[in-house]
């Protein structure tokens, strides 16, 4: 399997919508995982931030494109392993855009996945932030 590299995803950024990605999101919470999700939402919020090149905005419009995008390198609707390209993709653009994840884009993203799915593990949602 051809692993995404920021240099490669960029070419889904088309793809990308807030609305596209907010969708995708509470259609896939119990199928993708918390951690596929705490990642995409992590990237929107550092793709608002104003702070952020448009260098990585557009590596981080890539992976939030790929992830929208329905049909990929290993297609959503596969149980377990349909969300892995996704986490993959997402991971390696953190890994380069980690240097803009504040402690503020965290918090936004906590609050968020409080507000779509109540009650969330913030010790397993920790766990996640290895771009510390």
């Amino acid at each position: 399997m051809k692993t995404k590299t920021p240099e490669n995803i960029n070419q889904y950024g088309e793809h990308y919508s807030d609305d596209g990605l907010f969708s995708k999101i509470s259609n896939t919470f119990k199928k993708a995982g918390l951690k596929v999700i705490y990642y995409a939402l992590i990237l929107y919020y550092v793709l608002k931030d104003e702070h952020t090149s448009l260098k990585h905005k557009g590596i981080i419009l890539g992976a939030l494109g790929y992830f929208i995008l329905p049909v990929d390198l290993i297609p959503d609707f596969i149980p377990v392993a349909g969300y892995t390209d996704d986490l993959a993709a997402l991971a390696a653009c953190i890994s380069t855009i980690k240097s803009n994840i504040t402690p503020r884009i965290e918090r936004q993203a906590r609050m968020k996945l409080r507000e779509w799915f109540g009650d969330v593990d913030e010790k397993e949602v920790d766990k996640y932030n290895d771009w510390e």
